[in-house]
C-alpha cells in the first residue's frame, strides 16, 4: 500500500512539474508588461499610449508566434529576417509618435532594453562600494594591464 502512495505522490509531483514549466505568457501580458516599463522611462499622453499599445500588441503577437515555431522546429532563417523587420518598423512607427525628448528618452530605453538590466552597486567594505559594470565595457581590461597566458 505504502508503495501505491509513492507511485501516486510521484505521478502527480511529475504532473505539476510539468504543468508549471509550460506556462508560456499571452500577448496582452507581454504588451501590458513592455508599456509599464516604457512609461516608466517616458511620459506618454493617452493617444500616444494607445497607439503604441497596439504597435507593442502586433510584435508580441509576432514574438510568441515566432517563439511557437522555434518550439515546434519549423523555424527558418526567413522567419527571423522577418520578426527583426517588423521589430524595426515598429520602433521606427514609435519614434514617429514620439515628440524630441520622448524620441532621445526612447532610444536610451531601447539602449538599456539591448543591456539588459542594469545591476547595483556591490558593498565592498564598509564604506567602500564596487561599482558592477556591464555591457561590453565590462569585457574590457583597464590601462595597464598585461595578461599572461
Amino acid at each position: 500500500m505504502k508503495r501505491y502512495i509513492l507511485i501516486l505522490l510521484m505521478v502527480c509531483g511529475t504532473f505539476f512539474v510539468t504543468k508549471a514549466q509550460q506556462k508560456v505568457p499571452t500577448v496582452t501580458e507581454l504588451t501590458t508588461k513592455s508599456m509599464d516599463a516604457l512609461e516608466k522611462k517616458i511620459k506618454l499622453n493617452p493617444t500616444q499610449r494607445s497607439i503604441i499599445y497596439n504597435y507593442t500588441l502586433d510584435l508580441s503577437r509576432q514574438q510568441l508566434e515566432l517563439s511557437k515555431k522555434q518550439q515546434a522546429g519549423n523555424f527558418g532563417e526567413d522567419d527571423m529576417a522577418r520578426f527583426y523587420k517588423l521589430q524595426n518598423e515598429t520602433h521606427s512607427n514609435i519614434r514617429n509618435i514620439l515628440k524630441d525628448q520622448q524620441q532621445t528618452d526612447y532610444d536610451n530605453y531601447l539602449e538599456e532594453q539591448l543591456r539588459g538590466v542594469k545591476k547595483k552597486k556591490k558593498k565592498k567594505g564598509k564604506d567602500e562600494e564596487e561599482e558592477v559594470v556591464t555591457g561590453i565595457s565590462g569585457l574590457k581590461l583597464p590601462p595597464n594591464t598585461t595578461v599572461t597566458p
